[in-house]
Parts: C-alpha cells; structure tokens; sequence
C-alpha cells in the first residue's frame, strides 16, 4: 500500500446511527459538517470516517459476510495507508474537496454486530476520522492522495473542543 494515495472504493452514507452505511457512488461533503445526509455528520472531530477496503478483505478473510460500509465508515479506500497517516494530515479526496485526519481509531463502549460474528472488528484500530476543510463531492474511483503530512495535531481532534 502507498502512504501517499490510493482510490475510493465506495462512498457510504445512513441517516441513523449504529447502523451499518448504504454503499453508494458518491455523496456531497459540507464544510466542517461532513457527509450531507448521512448522521455522522456535525460539529464535531468525526464529521468523515475512513477505512480501508485491505481491512474489510482481512474481516472476509476470517469468515466474515461484509464489505464496504458494513463498519460504519462514510469512504472505503483501496491502496492507500491509512493508519500510518498521522492527525493533521491533509487529503484531498477527488478534484475538489480536502480533509484532516483527526483521530485514528476510537474506543469501542459498545460491542458491534461485527465483533459479536467475528470476535473483532477492524474500525476501532484501522479507521481513521476527518474533518472537512474544503467541501466538494466524492465519487467511487476519485484519487484520495496526501496534501500534506500531518504534525500529530488537528485543532478539531477530541478533547479539543
């Protein structure tokens, strides 16, 4: 994988929280909101999620029946490292949009449906969550390729706030 781009597999957006995300072909990012429609989206450091599609093929790879969206995450990713990008870094993701890691990984308070099939779940290690500097659509096949490196600090990271 290449730490410096990669492609977007799908674009995934739900209207609820706790649910798995609808795969898609593209969706609107809004400044410092997030995905428009999709009910991640907000005033907060976790306005986008990322994961990659290596990371969905090692849940399969365990028996598991998932693909993109099945963690929860808005853009499902292919080629590029995404864990190794640290808070700050800026992507540009398709012609138009840019967004700043803010957080890799979160805690899990509550178990998913996906660790309860697998007895894991790759989201709270491997992805990664954004804020929106720059709105613009996404569309499945746009570039996502690093700006600029981050410093391992976001302004909107937790706790920031």
């Amino acid at each position: 994988m290449s730490v410096d781009a990669g492609v977007v597999v799908s674009v995934n957006l739900s209207e609820r929280k706790t649910v798995r995300k609808t795969p898609g072909e593209c969706g609107e990012l809004v400044f410092d909101r997030g995905f428009a429609g999709d009910a991640h989206a907000g005033d907060w450091h976790r306005q986008v999620s990322l994961l990659a599609q290596e990371s969905i093929d090692t849940m399969v790879a365990k028996g598991l029946d998932v693909g993109p969206g099945d963690f929860a995450e808005n853009i499902t990713t292919s080629g590029i490292d995404l864990v190794s990008l640290p808070i700050g870094t800026v992507l540009r993701v398709g012609q138009d949009s840019l967004i700043e890691v803010s957080q890799i990984g979160k805690v899990c308070h509550t178990k998913c449906a996906i660790y309860y099939q697998a007895g894991d779940c790759v989201m709270p290690r491997e992805g990664i969550f954004a804020v929106v500097r720059v709105p613009g659509d996404v569309r499945v096949g746009d570039e996502v390729r690093v700006e600029s490196l981050g410093d391992g600090t976001c302004d909107r990271e937790e706790g920031s706030l």
